[in-house]
C-alpha cells in the first residue's frame, strides 16, 4: 500500500476556470469554496473559475484563490476515498497542507490566506522587488552570485524548487546583477526573469512576515494530526506554536521544497498527490525522486484517474 502525501501548488499555478469542475461534480468541493467565499467576504469561487486573467494574477486574489481551489481538491479526494498520510505545501500551499492535517478548518485557512495576500501586496508596493528562475546551477554557485551581487542590494535564493531550478528574489538591480553573473560565470543555463508583483520569500517582505505574527497568534489552531513538512524548515511541524513562528516565517523565508521532498522519499512516502491546479508540483517531485509515483488532481477525471491508480498499488 502506497504512503501518500497530498502536496498543494503555489503562486504560477493559478488559472482561469480552476476548480470548476470538481465544483460541480462533488458537493463537498462545493461546500470547499462556499466556505472561502463567505469567509474572505467576496467571490472567490467567481474568480476561479471566470477571471478575468488580469484579476487573478493580482497577489490579493491569486493567494485565496488557489487556497481555494486546493481546499476544493482535497474535499474532492477524501469524498473519493483518498486520505492522505502526510502533507505539505509550496509557499501559499503550505494553509491548505495545513488545512488537510486539520490545524485549522476551511474557513479560518482562508481568512489567515486573505490575511497574508493583503500583507504581501502592500510589502510588494512598499519595497518594489523582481524574481528569477536561475536554471542550470547549483545552490552553491546561486548563493555565490547573490553575495557577490550586494553591493546592487538584497537578493537570496527563495524557491529551491527542483535540482537545477532555483528560484532568486530582492531588489531589482541585485537580481538583475546575480543573473548576469550566473551567465558570465558560466553557472547557469538560463535566467528568466519572473512576472511577479513582488520579491516574495525575500527580506523585502519583512513586513509582511510581521504583519501575520498578530493574525497567527490570534487564530485558534490545533497540532497537526499528520505529518506536515514546512517550507522554512524542510522539518516536521509538531505543534500549533511551531506552526505559527513557521507560517510567520515563510513569508521572508525559502521554500526549502527539494529538501522536503528528499525527506518524504528518505521517510517511507512513495506516492504524491497534487490538489490544485496544474502539474508544476509532480513536475518537480519528479525531478527531485524520479522513482516517486505522481499524481495531479485538478478535475473529476484526474481524480478517478489517481483513485484507479492507487488502489492497484
Amino acid at each position: 500500500m502506497s504512503r501518500l502525501v497530498f502536496v498543494f501548488p503555489g503562486q504560477g499555478a493559478q488559472a482561469v476556470g480552476m476548480g470548476r469542475d470538481l465544483h460541480d461534480n462533488f458537493p463537498e468541493a462545493r461546500r470547499a469554496f462556499d466556505a472561502v467565499d463567505d469567509a474572505c467576504g467576496f467571490s472567490v469561487s467567481g474568480l476561479c473559475f471566470g477571471g478575468p486573467e488580469d484579476a487573478l494574477r493580482q497577489t490579493e486574489n491569486t493567494q485565496p484563490a488557489l487556497y481555494a481551489a486546493s481546499v476544493a481538491a482535497l474535499a474532492a479526494c477524501r469524498a473519493a476515498g483518498l486520505e492522505p498520510a502526510a502533507a505539505a505545501g509550496h509557499s501559499i500551499g503550505e494553509y491548505a497542507a495545513l488545512c488537510a492535517a486539520g490545524v485549522f478548518d476551511v474557513a479560518a485557512g482562508a481568512r489567515l490566506v486573505r490575511t497574508r495576500a493583503q500583507a504581501m501586496a502592500l510589502a510588494a508596493a512598499e519595497r518594489p522587488g523582481a524574481m528569477a528562475a536561475v536554471l542550470g546551477a547549483d545552490l552553491d554557485a546561486v548563493q555565490a552570485a547573490c553575495a557577490d551581487a550586494v553591493p546592487h542590494g538584497v537578493v537570496v535564493p527563495a524557491n529551491l524548487n527542483a535540482p537545477g531550478q532555483i528560484v532568486i528574489s530582492g531588489e531589482s538591480a541585485a537580481v538583475e546583477a546575480a543573473s548576469a553573473l550566473l551567465k558570465e560565470r558560466g553557472a547557469a543555463k538560463r535566467v528568466v526573469p519572473l512576472a511577479v508583483s513582488g520579491a516574495f520569500h525575500s527580506p523585502l517582505m519583512r513586513h509582511a512576515a510581521e504583519t501575520m505574527t498578530g493574525p497567527l497568534g490570534e487564530a485558534a489552531l490545533s497540532d497537526p494530526a499528520i505529518p506536515v513538512l514546512a517550507n522554512v524548515t524542510a522539518d516536521y511541524e509538531r505543534t500549533a506554536d511551531e506552526v505559527r513562528a513557521n507560517l510567520a516565517t515563510q513569508v521572508a523565508g525559502p521554500v526549502r521544497w527539494v529538501e522536503t521532498i528528499e525527506r518524504f522519499v528518505a521517510d517511507g512516502y512513495d506516492a504524491f498527490v497534487e490538489c490544485g491546479p496544474g502539474s508544476v508540483l509532480a513536475g518537480l517531485i519528479k525531478r527531485i525522486a524520479p522513482d516517486a509515483r505522481t499524481f495531479s488532481v485538478g478535475d473529476a477525471a484526474s481524480l478517478s484517474a489517481a483513485k484507479e491508480a492507487l488502489s492497484t498499488a
